[in-house]
């Protein structure tokens, strides 16, 4: 991945913003930074320092801290920006991104993920998930621009979808995805040597949409395939159509879902661990799985567990519980339906006026069905507004200072992928896109 123009370079070290960091510090500007060799502390945000803090952070509840800290990851570090696009009142602000977006006219599409905030997606041409956003970037030609109000890896698979004369822009270079942070290409390149070593054959390595095009290219070279949360269980058959075995990542939950599913044994899969020696696996367990999954996850549908399920059916007897397949197995059995964040918005439109659902999956989603549905009673699953840290950091006040930037024919944080990790990775994708 190449990051172009304006925008800043990868940085070193990690980093992850601290509280000491946020608003009310002498310097709104300041970030504190947090070297690998340093321990994770419990004071650690994944918001950006110059925006209002989360109610919640769930990489600081669900161990995710820790993970990346060994992995010594983190984003890329964004140009901080003048704090006056802070100060604007809303108002103002918002006005001035509708005069620059109807200047700009066809020349600039903007995406806004499911999972973003009412004061991001009221801007957006389109929502939808991260694969149905990128292929909109892709079909829409005549946009000189796109600008994806997602996080990283959803603005490389636009860049990797979309024309030459296209330009991906993400708002705020921050906005990562601590789950595809979770597994670095050069791990999952040690561990597919190591299962080539090891003579297992017939391994058929599948990468979920969230992750980054380095993980997409190396499916694509290697026989593989991309797979979304709706259409794993297909890509499931392909790969066993053509392979013994089964190597997902980044996410264990979705790839063990997807394989419960297909009616796959829980002593068919062990789990990779790459801090492990041989994955934290016995060579005979390895050579007798059918699917080995990558230790990763999202910190967000990891919150989510069996207790709040059961308090939900206790509160409403006649609750319908709907949850993401990124959740937990045991999450996931013991809810009524699970399915991807398209699912989750079709079933409950779908349903009858005066039902009520339990959801599992990011608050933002949760509200926004809430306010489109009122003849529905929907509520999010677990009690504490957590969401999605890394979505958090997209922010009108950076929308603003990207399409400032564009009317006078600049362009800031543009993404855009090798040439040759983008070739290896449409493969990937195109094998995607070639399943029923």
């Amino acid at each position: 991945m190449v990051v172009k123009r304006l925008s800043a370079s990868p940085s070193p070290v990690s980093m992850w913003p601290t509280r000491s960091a946020l608003p009310g510090s002498n310097d709104a500007s300041a970030i504190s930074v947090m070297d690998r060799s340093d321990p994770p502390s419990s004071t650690q945000w994944l918001v950006n320092p110059q925006l209002d803090v989360a109610s919640c952070v769930p990489e600081e509840g669900t161990g995710a801290y820790d993970q990346l800290h060994r992995y010594g990851v983190g984003p890329l570090q964004q140009k901080r920006i003048p704090r006056e696009y802070f100060k604007m009142p809303a108002e103002d602000r918002d006005a001035r991104i509708w005069e620059l977006r109807r200047e700009l006219g066809d020349r600039l599409t903007i995406l806004g993920h499911h999972y973003q905030r009412e004061e991001v997606i009221q801007f957006a041409d389109f929502q939808g998930d991260s694969y149905g956003l990128s292929l909109r970037a892709a079909t829409q030609t005549s946009a000189e621009y796109t600008l994806f109000c997602g996080v990283h890896f959803m603005a490389e698979s636009a860049d990797i979808l979309g024309g030459e004369n296209q330009h991906v822009i993400l708002p705020n270079l921050e906005a990562g995805c601590s789950m595809a942070d979770m597994a670095k290409p050069e791990d999952v390149e040690a561990a597919w040597k190591t299962l080539q070593g090891l003579g297992i054959e017939g391994i058929i390595p599948i990468t979920y949409m969230n992750s980054a095009a380095t993980l997409k290219a190396f499916c694509g070279r290697n026989g593989g395939i991309v797979c979304t949360s709706s259409n794993a269980p297909r890509v499931y058959d392909w790969a066993f159509e053509r392979g013994e075995r089964v190597f997902f990542f980044p996410d264990e939950h979705l790839g063990r879902n997807t394989a419960v599913r297909k009616d796959i044994p829980l002593d068919q899969m062990v789990v990779w661990d790459p801090f492990q020696p041989l994955g934290g696996n016995t060579a005979e367990e390895l050579r007798n799985a059918r699917v080995i999954l990558w230790k990763g996850y999202c910190s967000v549908h990891a919150r989510f567990s069996v207790e709040q399920i059961e308090k939900a059916r206790a509160d409403y007897p006649d609750v319908q519980v709907v949850v993401h397949p990124e959740c937990r197995m045991e999450v996931v059995q013991a809810a009524d339906m699970d399915g991807s964040t398209e699912f989750i918005i079709d079933v409950i439109r779908a349903a009858p006026a005066g039902t009520t659902w339990a959801v599992g999956t990011e608050i933002n989603l949760v509200r926004r069905l809430q306010m489109q549905m009122p003849d529905k009673h929907i509520f999010c699953l677990d009690p504490i507004i957590c969401p999605c840290s890394t979505m958090y950091r997209i922010h009108p006040a950076y929308m603003l200072w990207t399409l400032e930037h564009l009317v006078r024919g600049e362009i800031v944080n543009e993404i855009t992928v090798d040439p040759i990790i983008a070739g290896e990775a449409r493969i990937a994708l195109d094998r995607m896109l070639s399943v029923p």
